[in-house]
């Protein structure tokens, strides 16, 4: 019994820190905002914000970002590969050596977090990856199902454009 006594002390002391914590952060903030120092971006730690990632919002048990069923979204995403339309049809085991370096080339300019979306973008446009690259290509979001998502808070997609 007393063990719960000093859970639950030490739940209520933790509740009461954070809410201490918040309310200083509150207070610099709106003393920020007053004196004009606040950054356009910034906001309070009791403000709730509507601007959530639209691909990861952290609400599904498999990211869109991440995964690679083309069920989970329809909206088609081009990561500057419209060139790619042309191989629409073409099996994979199918590819010229000049054909997969092309898709080599823009699958090496891709960030990490942009891969399973660009194997879900051309899953939608009726591509196929070339045989050559798709051991590497699965191994990256293989991985990327493995670590944090945003360890670095980084969730752009500078290079994707609809």
């Amino acid at each position: 019994m007393t063990i719960i006594l000093y859970l639950s002390v030490l739940i209520g002391g933790l509740a009461l820190l954070t809410f201490g914590l918040s309310l200083i952060g509150h207070r610099r903030y709106e003393k920020r905002v007053k004196e004009g120092t606040a950054q356009p971006d910034e906001t309070s730690p009791f403000e709730v914000t509507a601007d959530v990632p639209a691909e990861c919002c952290g609400q599904h048990a498999t990211c869109e970002r991440d995964s690679l069923l083309a069920a989970v979204s329809k909206e088609i995403i081009y990561y500057d590969d419209e060139e790619l339309d042309a191989y629409k049809g073409i099996p994979s085991d199918q590819y010229t050596e000049e054909q997969t370096n092309q898709f080599a080339e823009i699958f090496y300019e891709l960030k990490e977090v942009e891969v399973a979306g660009w194997c879900r973008s051309l899953q939608l446009r009726g591509i196929e990856l070339p045989d050559d690259l798709k051991d590497e290509v699965f191994l990256i979001v293989r991985e990327r199902r493995f670590q944090s998502v945003g360890a670095d808070g980084d969730h752009s997609n500078e290079k994707v454009r609809k």
